[in-house]
Formats: structure tokens, C-alpha cells, sequence
């Protein structure tokens, strides 16, 4: 009977983390990497377990965002390039660090990406024509067509967003949250993307960079294969589906205002968990 009650936890916590990832185009790990270490998974194991199922979850998303025609193909692919190399490293370097030092990063990376949100709480219009901004060259110009019809048309700098995924890639797999969180926001408020633009593309180049780093996590034996994998990554590819049909029903405002409260709320966890030891 407890091995039944275990799998069904797991199963809601990956349906409901995968359901709210996708919707807010992060992937769940930013949810799912603290609750495993709340139930007592050591810091690597739980960064690569999360990792994987945030990998389950980008290629479960990536299917269902394919049909909308939300994807910014150009940036995604050249997002998940920049990211690979430094989620590939970052495993190595997990078991190095001390737990309660580790949720205490987490911890001050979570605040601060929220207190980032609520600073530029500007998330824009979903559709229009973003004025051009300086030094953005025409391979920064994106004209996308989604199958319901809508038109969004931005322009952003390019070659600063690849910068950016090369440093999001060790980060993302380091604490096992895929860079979704990250992603999402930054793409929206500094590289002028549409919302919904950014979700899709975002659990796009994720399911690349994280299946890469998953893999070398899985090598080093820190993913927790059975049950947490197991259970949770059926609940995360049952789940990616639903929230990528919900987000076409969501606007863009409350998306980010959603990702913000929970982003928020586990960061101040995080970091009284880590300075309690």
C-alpha cells in the first residue's frame, strides 16, 4: 500500500508540475528540483533526476507546441546549441558542492529572478510589430505564423540571446530546472518576444540541452530511475499535454505572474532550508 500511495504522489507531482511547466514554458524542474530535495535527495541526484524529467517533459511539450505553430525554429535551434556545452559540464561539478550551500544558491537564484520579474512587470502584447532596437541585425527579425492564424512579428538582437543560452545551459543543469524560468522572462522583457512565442521556443530548445546534460547525469548514476523517474515522468508526459492546450487559453500577463508567485515562494524555502543546514 505505501509503494501505491508513492507512485501516486509521484504521479500528481509530475502532472502537475509538467502541466504548469509547459505552460509557463519552463519545463517544472524550477518545481520539481526543490521538492526532491525537500524529500531528501542529495543535491546531484536530485538536479539529475529533475533534469531528466524536465527532458521527458520539453520533448513530451515540444510535440504538442509543434501543432500551434508557436516555435520560433531559427532560435530554438540556435538556443539549444549555445546551452549543450554547459549542461554538459555542469554535472561534474554538482557533487562537489555542499548541500545546504547548494539549496542556498538555489535559494538566492530563485529570489532574485523573481524580484527581476516584479522590477520589469512590463510582459508587453502578445501579437504587433515590436519596434526595432538598436544594434539588432535582420537575422533577429522574426515574422511567425501560428495555425490559428495570428501574426507576431518581433525583432531582437541575436547573437546577445545565444550569449545568454551559453550561460543558461550550465546553470539550468547545475540546479536541475532546465532554464525555463529564466528563459521565459528574459526572452519576453529584454529580447522582445511574444509571450507565447517565448514559451514554445523555450521548452523547444530545452528538450535538446537537457536530454544532454540528463544523459551525462544518468552516466555519473544520479538519477533516481526508479520510482521517482518512473511515476513522475508518466505524470510529466500526461501533464505537458494538458498545459500546452491550456496555454493557448491563458494570456500572457498571467503567465509570468503565475511563474512569478511560485518561483518566489521556493526560493525563500530554499533559502531558509539552506541556512537551517
Amino acid at each position: 500500500m505505501e509503494d501505491l500511495w508513492q507512485a501516486l504522489s509521484l504521479l500528481l507531482l509530475g502532472f502537475g508540475t509538467g502541466a504548469y511547466g509547459v505552460l509557463v514554458g519552463a519545463g517544472g524542474g524550477f518545481i520539481l528540483s526543490p521538492v526532491l530535495l525537500f524529500i531528501g535527495l542529495e543535491p546531484a541526484v536530485a538536479a539529475g533526476t529533475s533534469l531528466a524529467l524536465v527532458a521527458v517533459n520539453g520533448i513530451s511539450g515540444t510535440h504538442a507546441y509543434r501543432k500551434s505553430g508557436l516555435i520560433d525554429l531559427r532560435s530554438g535551434v540556435l538556443f539549444a546549441a549555445a546551452a549543450i556545452p554547459g549542461s554538459v559540464i555542469a554535472p561534474f561539478l554538482v557533487a562537489m558542492v555542499e548541500g545546504s550551500i547548494f539549496k542556498i544558491l538555489f535559494g538566492v537564484l530563485l529570489i532574485g529572478l523573481a524580484i527581476q520579474m516584479v522590477v520589469r512587470s512590463n510582459p508587453g502584447e502578445d501579437a504587433g510589430e515590436v519596434a526595432d532596437t538598436a544594434g539588432v541585425t535582420s537575422s533577429g527579425s522574426r515574422r511567425i505564423v501560428a495555425k490559428d492564424g495570428r501574426v507576431f512579428k518581433y525583432r531582437f538582437n541575436e547573437p546577445a540571446a545565444i550569449v545568454f543560452n551559453i550561460i543558461l545551459g550550465f546553470i539550468s543543469s547545475f540546479f536541475g530546472i532546465g532554464g525555463g524560468p529564466i528563459r521565459t522572462p528574459v526572452l519576453v522583457q529584454f529580447f522582445n518576444f511574444p509571450v507565447r512565442i517565448a514559451v514554445a521556443t523555450s521548452i523547444f530548445a530545452l528538450a535538446f540541452y537537457t536530454t544532454a546534460g540528463a544523459v551525462v547525469y544518468g552516466v555519473l548514476g544520479h538519477v533516481d530511475l526508479y520510482p521517482t523517474f518512473l511515476w513522475a515522468g508518466i505524470g510529466f508526459i500526461v501533464g505537458a499535454q494538458a498545459g500546452a492546450r491550456l496555454a493557448g487559453r491563458v494570456r500572457g500577463a498571467w503567465i509570468l505572474r503565475l511563474l512569478l508567485v511560485v518561483v518566489f515562494v521556493l526560493g525563500v524555502l530554499l533559502l531558509v532550508e539552506g541556512v537551517r543546514g
